[in-house]
């Protein structure tokens, strides 16, 4: 590159503003791995490369907290989620699907059903890290805005990063519930009337 009176000028960097955009990305690096080290990545396992989509009629619960957090792929990839956890929950209705498009077969789905006909699926410590939420809720004994890192209402262990954003309450009932999810984790799940369907074809809940 030359000036405007014909000399060459060799390139330079703006070390100032290099650190303005660098640092910032460095430091979410840094603040993942420190999280990543004290065990506050959402999942406890490595979630397929596939979201999934439940949807419920009703859900009752006791215990309910939210915060945000991170899921992690086999390939070590970032997933940003939103964490709901309960520690005893009622799900009436429940149904849970996931399409995966094959070569040449096209498009296969998995969907599962349970607890209909009035006997609802019964979940303890229930965790589900979801990109997607939807339906009328209503809350008893409601804290929003609380450190997500203080949280105390909902199961052992759930909590997220020290002076990130977090909600909680004594109970959550969510009436036609949709969310697309990554990962569900439960210290016991009673799927009463399970019915499981794999057919070609795009069958989703929602």
């Amino acid at each position: 590159m030359r000036d405007s009176e014909g000399r060459q000028v060799t390139g330079r960097v703006r070390w100032r503003r290099f650190a303005a955009l660098s640092v910032p990305g460095f430091a979410a690096t840094a603040a993942l791995a420190v999280a990543l080290a004290n065990g506050a990545i959402a999942a406890s396992f490595a979630v397929s490369g596939q979201q999934f989509k439940v949807s419920a009629d009703k859900l009752e619960g006791t215990g309910f907290a939210q915060y945000g957090s991170v899921d992690t792929n086999a390939r070590d990839e970032l997933l940003p989620v939103m964490v709901t956890a309960i520690k005893d929950s009622d799900i009436h209705n429940l149904c849970q699907s996931v399409v995966t498009s094959l070569p040449i077969i096209g498009d296969i789905s998995l969907k599962i059903s349970a607890g209909g006909e009035g006997t609802p699926v019964e979940a303890k410590d229930l965790f589900v890290d979801a990109t997607q939420l939807s339906g009328n809720a209503s809350f008893t004994n409601i804290e929003i805005g609380r450190d997500a890192s203080t949280l105390d209402k909902g199961p052992k262990g759930a909590r997220g990063w020290q002076d990130a954003f977090a909600q909680q309450s004594d109970t959550v009932s969510i009436t036609d519930l949709e969310q697309v999810a990554w990962a569900t984790n439960a210290g016991t799940f009673k799927l009463t009337d399970l019915n499981m369907k794999i057919s070609k074809g795009k069958k989703e809940c929602f």
